[in-house]
C-alpha cells in the first residue's frame, strides 16, 4: 500500500490554523471561568440545562476574547518584535499575515454575536458591550494611565455580569450580587497592576512598547498592587459575612474560606516580587503547583459549604 505526502497546501493550511489557535491564546481563556460565577453561587450547579447555558457562554467569550487577542497583535506586532517572550508570536513573527489575521478576527466577532443573541438579549449586549470595551482598549484605553488597567478590570465586570445575565431566561429571578462585582473590580485591577509592574521591570524600552508606561513608575505600581491587594481581601471578607449573604445561603460558613483567598493573594504577591512571575497572570494560575492547589481546594470549600445547607 502506497503511502503519498499530504499536499504542500493542505499541510500550510494545517500551520496557519495552528498559528491562528495559537495567536488566540487560548491559555489565556481561563479569565472567562468568572462566568460560572453566577451558577455556582446561585446554587444552581446541579441542574444541567444552566450549567450547560453556562458553558455556552463561556464558550462565546472565549471565541470573543480570542479574537480580540488577534486584533492586539495585529497592532501590537512591531512593538512586541522588541519584546523578549512576545516576538515569537505568531503575527509579530510574521508567520501570519495582518491581512488573513483580521479578516479570521473579523469572522469570528460576526459569527459569534448573533450566538450570543440566542442565549439571551441581556447576555447579547453584555458580549457586545465586551468587544467594545476591549476593542477601545486597543485603540485608545490603553494609551491612558490608570484608564487602561480599569477598562481591563471593566471587562472583568463584564463577564461576572455575564454569567448571570445568560441564566435569567430559565431564572428571572436571579439577581447579580453586587458583591460579586466588587470582588472581581479589586482581584482584577491586582492582576493588572501587578502585570504592569512585571512589564516595566523586564522591558529595556517601556517607553517604547507602550505609551502609558512611561508614566507609571515602580513606586507608584507598588502602592497600587498594595492597594488592590488589600481591598480585595477586605472586600471578600465582608462579603462572607454580611447579612445578606448569610441570609441567601443560610449559613456564615463561607467566612472559613478566607484562608485560601489570603494564601492565593499572598503568594501572587511573592512570585510577583521575588519570582518576576507577574506579567502572565493566566500561565501563572495554571503553572504554578500552589496556586492551582490553592484555586482548587477554595472552590471545593465553597462547594461543600453552600451543598451543605
Amino acid at each position: 500500500m502506497l503511502h503519498t505526502k499530504p499536499p504542500r497546501c493542505t499541510i500550510n493550511c494545517m500551520k496557519k490554523l495552528w498559528y491562528i489557535f495559537i495567536s488566540m491564546r487560548p491559555y489565556q481563556w481561563t479569565k472567562n471561568l468568572v462566568l460560572f460565577a453566577g451558577v455556582v453561587f446561585s446554587r444552581r450547579f446541579f441542574e444541567w440545562a444552566l450549567v450547560k447555558k453556562s458553558f455556552f457562554g463561556f464558550i462565546v467569550f472565549c471565541a470573543l476574547s480570542g479574537a480580540i487577542y488577534i486584533l492586539n497583535d495585529i497592532l501590537d506586532r512591531k512593538s512586541d518584535r522588541e519584546h523578549p517572550s512576545k516576538r515569537g508570536r505568531p503575527i509579530s513573527a510574521g508567520r501570519l499575515g495582518v491581512g488573513e489575521s483580521l479578516t479570521v478576527a473579523v469572522i469570528i466577532i460576526a459569527a459569534l454575536l448573533p450566538l450570543a443573541w440566542f442565549l439571551g438579549r441581556q447576555f447579547f449586549f453584555l458580549a457586545l458591550a465586551f468587544v467594545v470595551v476591549n476593542v477601545a482598549y486597543s485603540l485608545i484605553l490603553r494609551e491612558v494611565v490608570i484608564l487602561d488597567v480599569i477598562s481591563i478590570s471593566f471587562s472583568f465586570l463584564i463577564r461576572a455580569a455575564a454569567g448571570v445575565a445568560i441564566l435569567r431566561n430559565e431564572v428571572p429571578t436571579i439577581q447579580l450580587s453586587s458583591w460579586l462585582l466588587i470582588c472581581t473590580l479589586f482581584l482584577s485591577l491586582f492582576l493588572a497592576f501587578c502585570k504592569r509592574r512585571n512589564e516595566i521591570s523586564v522591558l529595556e524600552s517601556a517607553e517604547f512598547h507602550r505609551n502609558a508606561l512611561r508614566e507609571y513608575s515602580m513606586r507608584l505600581l507598588d502602592q497600587l498592587v498594595v492597594l488592590s491587594a488589600t481591598a480585595a481581601l477586605i472586600s471578600y471578607s465582608i462579603y462572607t459575612v454580611w447579612p445578606n449573604t448569610v441570609k441567601k445561603f443560610g449559613t456564615s460558613d463561607l467566612v472559613y474560606t478566607i484562608p485560601f483567598v489570603v494564601f492565593g493573594i499572598m503568594r501572587y504577591l511573592y512570585l510577583v516580587y521575588n519570582r518576576d512571575k507577574g506579567g502572565d497572570p493566566s500561565g501563572v494560575l495554571i503553572m504554578e503547583k500552589a496556586i492551582v492547589i490553592d484555586v482548587f481546594l477554595w472552590f471545593i470549600a465553597v462547594m461543600v459549604i453552600l451543598v451543605r445547607v
